[in-house]
């Protein structure tokens, strides 16, 4: 299939917001491959977080939509962490659309983008430890676990509700000089 990738505004806050939330956690987020539901409950994020990333001038949040531009069926977020590299997270795709290439190439624009815009020569991004399919996902598009570790934020209900205990993060960066 092929989508266009724009650059999201404000007004789009509420639907990213919507989108994440369906395709990573509750009922909804099961008819993908990338839920979280079975071990986390809550929210993935909210309106007033997205808000945050919008308005910082350091972070950009790509739209995947189809042709028509109506609805929104994938976000990626992108955070300049340096100079010549960034942060890539919140790479979503509507459960109903996932398997079909779109995260593959929402992920491509969102390191075009990084390469073009803020010349970075690295990604990094953060998976949760217990992600095994989708750490793969990613090392079959170069990414490489990189050996630092983060603890997940227990305690906080803005990043959703532990189901287990023993949950962190694994960080895999790429080199995306061409």
């Amino acid at each position: 299939m092929d989508f266009t990738v724009d650059v999201a505004t404000i007004e789009d806050a509420d639907a990213i917001s919507t989108l994440v939330n369906s395709a990573y956690r509750g009922e909804s987020s099961r008819l993908g491959w990338t839920t979280e539901a079975d071990f986390l409950d809550g929210q993935r994020t909210d309106p007033d977080s997205i808000h945050a990333l919008l308005r910082d001038p350091r972070q950009t949040i790509l739209l995947l939509r189809d042709h028509s531009k109506a609805a929104i069926l994938g976000c990626v977020n992108l955070e300049r962490t340096s100079n010549q590299s960034c942060y890539l997270g919140m790479l979503t795709i509507l459960p109903t659309l996932q398997a079909k290439g779109a995260g593959r190439q929402l992920l491509t624009a969102g390191e075009k983008f990084a390469r073009q815009n803020w010349q970075a020569c690295q990604v990094t991004l953060g998976v949760i430890h217990v992600r095994e399919s989708l750490i793969a996902w990613y090392e079959r598009r170069g990414y490489k676990k990189s050996g630092k570790t983060k603890p997940f934020p227990y305690g906080n209900e803005r990043y959703g509700l532990p189901k287990r205990n023993d949950l962190y993060f694994v960080f895999l960066d790429k080199n995306i000089i061409e």
